[in-house]
């Protein structure tokens, strides 16, 4: 596929030998067999494998509609969410806006996010902002009831209709969730607000070219068609090369690297690793297996965690996400003194020197005895995202599949959630808050 997201391995796993190279891929394509027919665990959760080619053009239209609205109506949208329900949307905004746009006068309205956190600061901080502003909602929610969304809800919802009156709210007011159950979707019928589904077979962390992703990003201001059509060439043509990541990635955790770190030279891509680091944490962290996802904002984080990638322990290797064009260029200049000794460089673009970093970064670490997996997005723009975002979700599934893991559920999560509700008094769960206030006094 031309122009397109690339996997470079060859600083990865040159150490390989044929034989073993050729047991992996043959347990690859029994991944991707398992994966494509449907036969393997979490099953009933692979909606969003032909999601980018089955959107159709009413749908995209409804939500450019209600993009508009919103767009025309308010200066500030609070996305409420929390995980997959906002993770994605934050990424793509982020990965495709001006970094200082908070800052700047603009056409539209700023996205801001709620329901992500149970900060108290936070929360107030955001209400703040937006009182005295005509604001408003995209509420996220398959059930209505998580917690932390829920939360912001009730404090947003009644904040808006105080503020701007009931009939604006109910305008304004766009709740994403189940297609015909739950507290969101009831109280949705019952205020009549504008409302999107989020399909039964798509989890979560996959939800980003649902409506869960596609409506923020649209109030936001971005090509939602340009993104959909990038996943759509990933979903079509990238085979080779989202098979040549999950390959390699399981390649390295068989050899004794149980980190991976995604390393980025670019700032707009900070919220994309955060994203990228509930898919697979999410998706393979069972049965006391999996690869530990994290993530690193390089140059920056050269100056404290280059310490520990270079010389820790030998459980790391680095997905670097390689950038080619930047959207604007900065020359540097040159000065007569020189005092700060960079004349050297002078009449060379700022990216220039950006790349020479990353490449020097990459060599020491594959020096250093840090495999290095080199992901190349030709730009940052709607299309190469939507590739990026389509590659990852496919190289996910096949990768659980390989390890042997269902990557389509999320038992470990509910530990928290029961231990936090008994310690909250919430209504049957007696019986465990009993239990705690035992273990606590003991």
């Amino acid at each position: 596929m031309n122009n397109s997201i690339q996997v470079i391995n060859k600083y990865a796993i040159d150490t390989l030998t044929a034989d073993r190279a050729q047991a992996l891929r043959a347990s690859a394509l029994a991944a991707k067999h398992t994966l494509e027919s449907g036969s393997g665990l979490g099953n009933d959760f692979l909606g969003w494998l032909h999601l980018p080619s089955s959107i159709d053009e009413q749908q995209i239209q409804a939500i450019e509609k209600s993009a508009a609205l919103l767009r025309s109506e308010c200066e500030y949208v609070i996305a409420i969410g929390i995980g997959g329900s906002y993770l994605g949307a934050k990424a793509v905004i982020e990965a495709l806006s001006d970094h200082f746009a908070a800052y700047k006068t603009t056409a539209g309205p700023k996205v801001l996010f709620a329901g992500n956190n149970i900060g108290e600061d936070y929360l107030y901080d955001l209400m703040d902002l937006v009182r005295g502003h005509k604001f408003g909602i995209i509420v996220i929610s398959k059930s209505g009831t998580t917690t932390e969304p829920a939360i912001a809800f009730r404090l947003f919802k009644e904040m808006l209709e105080k503020q701007e009156g009931k009939p604006f709210a109910q305008r304004n007011i766009i709740a994403v969730t189940d297609e015909r159950r739950g507290a969101l979707r009831n109280l949705a019928t019952q205020e009549g607000y504008a409302t999107y589904v989020i399909p039964d077979n798509v989890g979560g962390r996959f939800s980003v070219l649902t409506p869960v992703g596609l409506l923020p990003i649209a109030v936001a201001g971005f090509d939602i068609r340009a993104l959909i059509q990038g996943a759509v060439e990933m979903e079509q043509e990238g085979d080779d090369q989202i098979m040549n990541y999950a390959i390699t990635r399981n390649a390295l955790y068989q050899s004794g690297k149980k980190i991976e770190v995604l390393a980025n030279f670019a700032p707009r891509l900070h919220f994309l690793a955060e994203w990228w680091k509930q898919l697979y944490g999410e998706s393979e962290g069972k049965g006391h297996k999996g690869i530990f996802p994290a993530s690193v904002d390089f140059t920056t984080d050269l100056h404290s965690m280059g310490q520990m990638i270079q010389d820790g322990e030998r459980t790391i290797f680095e997905t670097v996400l390689s950038v080619g064009d930047q959207q604007h260029e900065v020359i540097i200049p040159s000065d007569g003194e020189d005092l700060d000794g960079l004349n050297y460089i002078a009449g060379k673009n700022v990216d220039y020197v950006n790349k020479m970093a990353e490449l020097g970064t990459r060599l020491a670490h594959v020096d250093g005895g840090v495999p290095n997996l080199i992901i190349t997005i030709p730009a940052l723009t709607e299309r190469y995202v939507g590739q990026l975002i389509y590659f990852f979700e496919k190289a996910c599934g096949i990768s659980g599949y390989m390890l042997g893991v269902n990557p389509f559920d999320q038992p470990g999560v509910e530990a928290y959630k029961r231990n936090m509700f008994a310690l909250l008094n919430k209504p049957g769960y007696e019986e465990q808050s009993a239990a705690i206030q035992t273990r606590l006094k003991g």
